[in-house]
């Protein structure tokens, strides 16, 4: 009987988890434009979760998406050990609260080139 309440406990978690993984939503940064320049506002009036997903669309070489903290993304600067992606179509997951990017090549985060997004 022990075994049985185990499994029956394994398969409620397994469960959870992928109820979890099916309300994360995806969302293409910059909609049908993509990760260009002035996608600073694009956030605005959008609702973001923990686990969603923003697509940064743009073409490799062009751009960059960098994840950076809120010290970097106001001085449109890359902090020591940020990661980079460098590839367009580039998956990024939210995590709860602040998350922010920048495009960090010359002059792009200036020109608008970055987003702060709140997660709950």
């Amino acid at each position: 009987m022990e075994m049985n309440m185990k499994m029956v406990f394994v398969l409620c978690i397994v469960v959870l988890i992928q109820a979890e993984i099916a309300h994360a939503a995806v969302y293409n940064v910059g909609g049908s434009g993509g990760w260009t320049f002035n996608t600073v506002g694009w956030p605005k009036g959008k609702r973001f979760r923990a686990g969603d997903i923003l697509t940064f669309n743009y073409p490799s070489g062009a751009h960059n998406v960098v994840a950076v903290n809120k010290a970097g993304y106001k001085s449109c600067s890359t902090p020591r050990g940020a990661k980079v992606y460098n590839r367009g179509g580039d998956k990024v997951k939210l995590v709860k609260g602040q998350n922010y990017f920048i495009c960090n090549f010359p002059g792009h985060c200036g020109s608008g080139m970055k987003i702060s997004v709140f997660a709950m």
